[in-house]
């Protein structure tokens, strides 16, 4: 009898994601150890799961979050804030998000000295940063002048799971690469390959996202987040070609003016004659 292979969920739905690293905590330590930039030495020993009133009221958190206060072998205590999706104003909703984590931790009365440090981790299937070709980001709260000042509070982790991350190029962070093409390649495989069957935690991550291991409501749930995300990237598009639609139609409208040939304006929009030619007509009519 021919077996029967799994199909597997995308991991970084809100639904798989807080399945794997919202009720496992073994999980959620190999994951933050293996992607976090901590200095050698340092490991997260514990996490504790925060309570609804330690998480930022924020509506505009629509997609996978999950809210931890970590422990490391130093005894040292923070906070981490894991996301899995780009919208529109993300970086703006990163530093709100962050911010509101920071501050209430701290109840009226006590002191500043309680704080913990925050870091945020996003996992991302699009490109923000469309000027480089590096995939991990790590930002810091640093003097310009003297990179080596930082202040300590707010840390900034964002890695883009698109074309840019290249396993193949990637020799030191064996654990990351594992965790990082589980999130990223899994829905796609047929079958899971031998480095990743034979590490316990990657291995309990992808038979927790075993399509068999829902049920057909879990699986409605599944596709309306995926609609959801859907819906916003088409309204995010139209409205960027709706914009540049727009530009276009300015630069024509304005190079028509002065006498300049359909030719070289054609060039400039990127609009074959034909169409610069069309849209002239209809700014004339």
């Amino acid at each position: 009898m021919q077996k029967v292979m799994p199909r597997y969920l995308d991991p970084k739905a809100d639904l798989t994601f807080k399945k794997i690293f919202g009720q496992h905590p073994k999980l959620i330590i190999s994951f933050l150890n293996a992607v976090m930039p901590f200095e050698k030495g340092r490991f997260i020993e514990k996490v504790e799961y925060l309570p609804s009133e330690m998480v930022p009221e924020n509506p505009g958190r629509k997609f996978s979050i999950v809210d931890v206060r970590c422990t490391d072998n130093h005894k040292r205590q923070f906070i981490v804030e894991m996301q899995a999706s780009w919208e529109e104003g993300f970086m703006s909703r990163l530093l709100f998000n962050a911010g509101k984590a920071y501050v209430r931790q701290l109840e009226k009365g006590q002191e500043y000295d309680l704080l913990q440090p925050v870091y945020t981790l996003a996992i991302l299937s699009d490109n923000f940063d469309h000027i480089t070709e590096q995939f991990y980001h790590h930002y810091k709260i640093v003097n310009v002048e003297n990179s080596d000042e930082v202040i300590e509070g707010l840390e900034f982790v964002l890695v883009e799971l698109t074309e840019k991350f290249k396993p193949e190029t990637i020799s030191d962070r064996k654990l990351m690469v594992l965790w990082l093409r589980l999130l990223k390649e899994l829905e796609n495989m047929k079958e899971l390959p031998p480095e990743m069957k034979e590490n316990e935690d990657i291995l309990q991550a992808a038979e927790l996202c075993e399509e068999s291991a829902f049920t057909p409501k879990e699986l409605a749930v599944y596709e309306k987040y995926w609609d959801m995300v859907r819906t916003e990237k088409t309204a995010i598009n139209s409205a960027i070609k709706k914009g540049m639609a727009m530009n276009q139609k300015k630069v024509i409208e304005n190079g028509h003016r002065v006498g300049v040939s359909v030719e070289i304006i054609s060039t400039m929009t990127g609009l074959t004659p034909e169409e610069v030619k069309k849209i002239i007509e209809e700014i004339n009519e």
